[in-house]
């Protein structure tokens, strides 16, 4: 069974439009939980344009649920995760100022720096995973670095879903098998929604958890938050 986390960023983006409290970031924490979402996820950069770190430390009181935490990895992140020890930390190649997630790791250019982070996570029992594309070589650097699991950037198999959906998850059907050969963990991540999940659901062995946001939020406007966490899980089962 896949698991689901509802990337919560959205819901801080609109309540830091307006200041104040609304609508309630911890509330909407609680809410995924209590409508059957198997983990929470929040991207706190260091702008704080949406999650703040105050809320990463909010978060991780009043959830039981699995709490992950992704972004890149500079010095101020890694010790607020350090410090909160969720139970995944998810690594992306993401600098201050991106407006979203574009591609994955080259794990053998930063190969030295994803192992000194990754090691330093490690020493804290917080489960890593590396954010990746596709290329074998890259995947295979992940699993030198030590991460223990990789997170598949999925946005080359949203587009192309639409036209050829074969051709589409092609590619991430041979990396999730590539990576089960290496011992990693898979996840995914980026532009799946409910037009598509299902479909690379059942075509990519040994999905692990899709960690989905802005489609699952946006599609809440029109269907219910709750509803819409329901539709995303049956896309799963």
């Amino acid at each position: 069974m896949c698991r689901l986390s509802v990337n919560i960023n959205k819901i801080a983006t609109l309540r830091n439009s307006r200041g104040g409290n609304i609508p309630n970031v911890l509330k909407a924490a609680i809410d995924c939980q209590e409508f059957g979402a198997d983990g929470v996820t929040v991207h706190p950069r260091p702008d704080e344009r949406h999650i703040r770190y105050q809320d990463v430390r909010d978060i991780k009181e009043i959830i039981t649920t699995e709490f992950n935490i992704e972004g890149y990895p500079s010095r101020g992140f890694i010790d607020l995760v350090t410090e909160i020890q969720p139970d995944q930390v998810t690594l992306v190649p993401d600098p201050p100022g991106a407006l979203t997630s574009s591609e994955g790791w080259d794990t053998i250019k930063h190969y030295s720096f994803l192992k000194e982070v990754i090691d330093e996570f490690k020493a804290n029992k917080i489960r890593t995973s590396v954010f990746t594309d596709t290329n074998h070589l890259l995947i295979e650097g992940a699993k030198k670095c030590g991460s223990d699991r990789i997170e598949l950037y999925t946005e080359p198999y949203a587009t192309l879903f639409p036209t050829d959906k074969e051709a589409a998850v092609a590619p991430f059907r041979e990396a999730a098998l590539f990576a089960g050969t290496l011992g990693l963990g898979i996840n995914a991540g980026h532009d799946l929604n409910l037009q598509n999940l299902k479909y690379f659901y059942r075509n990519v062995p040994g999905l692990l958890e899709v960690s989905i946001g802005h489609a699952l939020i946006s599609d809440s406007i029109y269907l219910g938050f709750e509803n819409t966490i329901q539709l995303y899980l049956q896309q799963l089962s």
